[in-house]
């Protein structure tokens, strides 16, 4: 009589006793860290009264005046000239997530938590989102076009287009040596000390550290010392700092659909930030006859609007590794 084992054989034992393990830990999505809000350094400052917009003002200087006055001729009295205003319109935002009770008491992981920390993050997601097209929407470009460096700023008609932007028209140091001169001729005060800022996506943070030469990134730091080179990271470099995030917008707009990233250079006062409700958690009242339908999210009341245009910049160009 052959053996009869007691195994985990479908016909055995072992059928009913052996499960799945499951690791109650559950991990969140990779994530990347929300950024745009936190350019907003201005905001009012004495508003007058609750409303759906709120307006700042800026005073214009007179012209200067540089004839000699006359001995005995009293000069004529000049006006001084309109303000420039900004409109920053409030929006709410918000969003909510409806919890069974039944999941609650069923899953086995510990659900309250996981979805606090989800709606955590989707609420300065959101907000990053909502902010990024006001500051991509800047009046102000360079870019590249077959090569060559093209902006608004220039004399001439010298902008260029973004469906000019070749696959080989990427990140370089001439972009950021124009956008700092541009942002220091046009009187912008720097963001931190004497530096401005710079948004860049990391693919394009690639290309510059990739350039030799002795108008490029790499040579200096070569001969400077190799620490960013072997962290990775750009520094400090012609008059700006650097930020890389790959919440950088993209599309595909470019030349033959090629990808163009738009970079940010930026010094103070570019954007500003109106709240009547500062973005929040809310926990929402449970209605339902049982009690079971537990509603939790966040809300806002909130708007942004480019402050002064001559503090943005932005960088239009595509990347190596697209």
């Amino acid at each position: 009589m052959s053996n009869v084992y007691t195994s985990t054989d479908p016909s055995s034992l072992g059928t009913s006793l052996i499960q799945t393990a499951y690791d109650r830990f559950v991990r969140f999505a990779l994530r990347s860290t929300p950024m745009f809000r936190m350019i907003a350094d201005s905001s009012p400052a004495q508003q007058a009264m609750p409303g759906s917009s709120v307006v700042m003002q800026f005073y214009n200087d007179l012209s200067p005046q540089t004839a000699e006055l006359s001995e005995t001729i009293d000069p004529d009295a000049v006006g001084v000239p309109s303000t420039s205003s900004v409109t920053i319109t409030l929006r709410e935002y918000g969003n909510v997530v409806l919890k069974t009770r039944k999941l609650q008491l069923f899953s086995l992981s510990d659900v309250d938590s996981g979805i606090a920390n989800i709606l955590a993050y989707n609420m300065r997601d959101s907000l990053d989102e909502i902010v990024r097209p006001t500051l991509v929407g800047g009046t102000n470009q360079v870019r590249m076009n077959n090569g060559a460096l093209k902006s608004n700023l220039l004399a001439g008609a010298n902008a260029g287009t973004v469906g000019g932007i070749k696959a080989t028209d990427i990140f370089n140091s001439k972009m950021v040596r124009f956008a700092v001169a541009k942002l220091r001729g046009g009187k912008v005060i720097p963001r931190q000390g004497d530096l401005y800022a710079c948004m860049l996506h990391p693919d394009q943070s690639h290309d510059l550290r990739a350039e030799t030469g002795g108008a490029a990134w790499r040579d200096p730091h070569n001969l400077g010392g190799p620490d960013s080179i072997w962290q990775g990271n750009i520094g400090i470099y012609e008059g700006a700092y650097f930020v890389e995030s790959p919440r950088i917008y993209t599309n595909t707009d470019g030349e033959g659909s090629a990808t163009v990233y738009r970079s940010l250079f930026f010094g103070r006062e570019a954007l500003a930030e109106a709240v009547a409700e500062e973005p929040h958690t809310v926990i929402g009242n449970v209605t339902d006859k049982l009690m079971r339908m537990r509603p939790v999210g966040w809300y806002g009341v909130l708007g942004w609007s480019r402050f002064r245009e001559a503090a943005l910049i932005r960088g239009e160009s595509a990347s190596s590794i697209s």
